[in-house]
């Protein structure tokens, strides 16, 4: 009995000092997320979707025709159609649940498709696109606690509507809050446009970036929209936007573009094409926002775009004329790093989001460069980012590409 004792210990803990393997988490192993979604925002609008690998880098997936049609804004500076940037926007495609809601520009309607439990790049369009009552709707927002889809259009008839959705699709939007631009359909831009809907961090109040002109003296604002609880006829509580927004210019910008909600605050980190990005605090009881931090940008041109990266503190901007990315604090806009990826060929870049340990971010090209995602290792930490993989998208999307979305 005491042999059979000593050999079940000595197989419990190994031979000679080789220890047993047991199944347990590699060290190097870093989170991913599961897919990362773009639009093609051409003719025959449709959604792209890749997977992601356990290393955190892209590989083929598919293309799904959202139902709906792309368009371009008109470049302001040579009157031509836009692109890259055609949408003048953040977030033309955003994920609530189970769902992907994408922008149709150029049909004046939102698409709503669902995806697969078993293939997150198998995506299925729920019901119809619905009619947005405005146009050239350039960017949405969609709130899985509210079962609300919310979307902003920059054309001639500009403003914020909303919708909410089941599992059967989207119902019809609502009345329109107008947004008075004096803009055509398609709109001319960059500025004077609106630029990103997204929700607070309790999904309790919709916010919209809208740009300035300050070739004109006019100030961009953001818009606030309260997220209520309503009786419906049946008695059952449902959540509806309020009628009316707030809107307020903060002392020191002027051309408000994406942004990020920084978590655990009452903060924004929102990006200034005239100049680089602020930190604005928000108190939802006043209406009222203040710029607490803010961050120049040397020899940028257009930087537009911003990507929160939560477990760093860092927020990264992209510049749709220059091929970097810089990495700058959520606390008070201060530069941390600057990255240079102009060995790609890239000429600049536009929508980008984090998932785990891994940035994205998408390059539509020129039409003479191809499109591309480039993805980012951020695991070292501040300052330490740095690029594993340029996805090209030939033959899934071109110039006209816009947004990023990512199923985690």
């Amino acid at each position: 009995m005491k042999t059979n004792v000593l050999a079940v210990l000595m197989l419990a803990e190994g031979i000679a000092g080789h220890a047993i393997k047991r199944h347990q988490p590699a060290s190097d192993c870093k989170a991913t997320g599961k897919a990362v979604y773009l639009l093609t925002n051409d003719a025959v609008n449709s959604v792209v979707a890749l997977p992601i690998k356990d290393d955190g880098t892209l590989t083929a997936g598919t293309v799904t025709p959202s139902g709906g049609k792309g368009s371009n804004s008109i470049d302001g500076a040579t009157m031509k159609p836009a692109g890259p940037d055609a949408l003048v926007s953040q977030s033309a495609l955003t994920i609530a649940g189970n769902y992907v809601f994408a922008v149709n520009a150029g049909s004046n309607s939102l698409s709503m498709l669902s995806i697969s439990k078993n293939d997150p790049t198998k995506l299925t369009p729920v019901g119809k696109p619905a009619a947005v009552p405005a146009e050239f709707p350039n960017t949405v927002a969609a709130s899985a606690k509210n079962n609300l889809a919310c979307v902003a259009a920059t054309g001639k008839v500009a403003g914020i509507t909303c919708a909410s959705f089941s599992k059967n699709g989207l119902g019809a939007m609502d009345t329109l809050r107008t947004i008075d631009l004096g803009q055509s359909t398609p709109p001319v831009g960059p500025t004077n446009t609106v630029s990103h809907a997204f929700f607070s961090e309790d999904e309790s109040t919709l916010f919209t970036m809208v740009k300035g002109d300050p070739a004109v003296n006019k100030t961009g604002f953001v818009s606030m929209l309260p997220i209520e609880q309503k009786k419906s006829c049946s008695g059952a509580e449902v959540s509806a936007a309020a009628t009316e927004d707030a809107r307020m210019s903060p002392s020191g910008t002027a051309v408000l573009f994406g942004s990020q909600v920084i978590p655990g605050t009452n903060n924004i980190f929102a990006t200034d094409a005239s100049f680089g990005a602020a930190v604005l605090s928000v108190d939802a009881k006043t209406g009222q926002a203040t710029v607490v931090g803010k961050g120049a940008i040397e020899n940028q041109k257009a930087t537009c775009w911003a990507g929160l990266v939560p477990s760093t503190g860092s927020v990264f901007v992209t510049d749709v004329g220059v091929p970097h990315l810089v990495e700058m604090s959520s606390k008070d806009a201060s530069i941390i790093s600057e990255i240079d990826l102009s060995s790609g060929g890239d000429p600049g870049f536009i929508d980008l989001k984090a998932a785990g340990a891994f940035l994205y971010v998408l390059s539509p090209g020129n039409g003479t460069t191809d499109a591309a995602i480039v993805v980012m290792d951020v695991s070292g930490g501040q300052g330490q980012a740095k690029a594993i993989q340029r996805f090209s998208l030939e033959g899934m999307a071109g110039s006209n590409a816009q947004g990023i979305a990512i199923l985690s």
